[in-house]
């Protein structure tokens, strides 16, 4: 069992979800738990989610950014953050990767740039389970920020 995200676990993440991924994510409002199917992209600790900045999830997340994830043998939590509208400045190195991973879909109308509601969600990992071969990887995310 291993308390970091180890060189082997950061590898395996990148691996499943460094591309278009479908996890849940949880969110809460109120004392309701709500839980729906994003396509995902990770990198470096944090889930990166195309979004409606209207959307039930992100009000949930406005109310109270703490959120779990799960898929493909990986359950997580962490804090979710809306990074503003896609098509901003500070959202651009981010934004290209993500329209690169989300290309089979990006531009066939589910998208709409044009709105300053369309924005990214970033699922910032605190904590997390790995499961891979047979071994269980208990990660911190947080022990490896700076």
């Amino acid at each position: 069992m291993e308390k970091n995200i180890s060189e082997t676990a950061e590898s395996i993440m990148r691996e499943r979800f460094g591309k278009d991924s479908l996890i849940a994510l949880a969110t809460v409002s109120g004392d309701k738990p709500f839980v729906r199917a994003v396509n995902s992209y990770y990198e470096d600790g944090c889930f990166y989610v195309i979004t409606y900045g209207l959307s039930d999830k992100m009000r949930h997340i406005g109310e109270n950014p703490c959120v779990s994830i799960c898929g493909d043998w990986f359950t997580g939590q962490g804090r979710g953050e809306n990074l503003g509208y896609i098509l901003a400045e500070e959202n651009r190195e981010i934004a290209e990767k993500l329209k690169k991973a989300f290309s089979g879909w990006y531009n066939n109308g589910h998208i709409d740039e044009k709105d300053f509601n369309t924005c990214i969600l970033r699922i910032r990992l605190e904590r997390g389970v790995l499961f891979s071969g047979g071994v269980r990887y208990e990660v911190d995310f947080e022990e490896n920020k700076g």
